[in-house]
């Protein structure tokens, strides 16, 4: 789907290792793309007016009887919400188990390293990148729970292992999320932690934010399931007025 410039409210790239939050209104869009393949989007939501309402991963995933996130997938809050949809996505699998990064991770993948050595290039964690943006918000540490891992792809192997699929994402893949609320977007551009690359290189994200308009009664992501159409009837019961 292409956006005509005048469609456009903002966009900015986030370089990778770096970190960023914003609000984001109910009918609004945000189309995340993949600047040089391998990306990866540590994120969680929250709603703007209650934090304590946030994402949801065990209900969102047994909701919608997946592992993984696509093109007709919503996200629940834990208040049976519809915080957000995926309306559009090139790449068709997201991680939504394996967790973030942490700074003894990645000290222990690709080594320590200081600013004399890697100029001003972020060599930072997704739990560390994710609590500097929370803390913006009055949020911290005990905020944090489990998050979707944008454009990474982790299965299971025969034996039950995890595993990471390198290249799951190419330059130029795009996934757009409309916003069902009014929500509280905190994010970071570090590597997915069971990434297998062997030296600190993740690729930039470009935010493009635009008007979409709410779901409609024949919404794809609406009626992907009977659990989503009552999650829908829930969020619109919380605006209505």
């Amino acid at each position: 789907m292409r956006l005509h410039p005048k469609e456009i409210l903002w966009e900015e790239t986030v370089p990778g290792g770096n970190h960023w939050s914003g609000f984001m209104r109910r009918g609004s869009a945000l189309r995340f793309t993949d600047m040089q393949g391998g990306a990866n989007v540590s994120m969680l939501f929250y709603n703007m007016e209650e934090k304590l309402e946030r994402y949801n991963m065990p209900d969102t995933l047994k909701a919608q009887h997946t592992a993984f996130l696509s093109t007709g997938n919503v996200c629940y809050s834990d208040m049976g919400r519809v915080m957000c949809s995926f309306i559009n996505d090139t790449v068709g699998w997201h991680d939504t188990i394996c967790g973030i990064s942490d700074a003894t991770l990645i000290a222990q993948k690709y080594g320590v390293t200081n600013y004399q050595t890697h100029r001003n290039k972020m060599y930072r964690s997704a739990k560390d990148g994710l609590l500097i943006e929370l803390a913006k918000h009055g949020l911290g540490q005990r905020d944090l729970v489990a998050n979707v891992n944008l454009f990474s792809k982790v299965s299971a192997s025969n034996t039950g292992g995890l595993v990471f699929s390198a290249g799951n994402s190419k330059a130029g893949s795009v996934v757009d999320l409309r916003f069902d609320m009014n929500v509280l977007v905190v994010l970071s551009t570090a590597p997915h932690p069971l990434d297998t690359a062997t030296t600190y290189n993740p690729a930039d994200v470009l935010l493009t934010a635009w008007h979409s308009g709410s779901a409609a009664e024949n919404d794809t992501c609406r009626n992907a399931c009977e659990q989503n159409q009552r999650g829908f009837i829930n969020t619109e019961r919380f605006y209505a007025y």
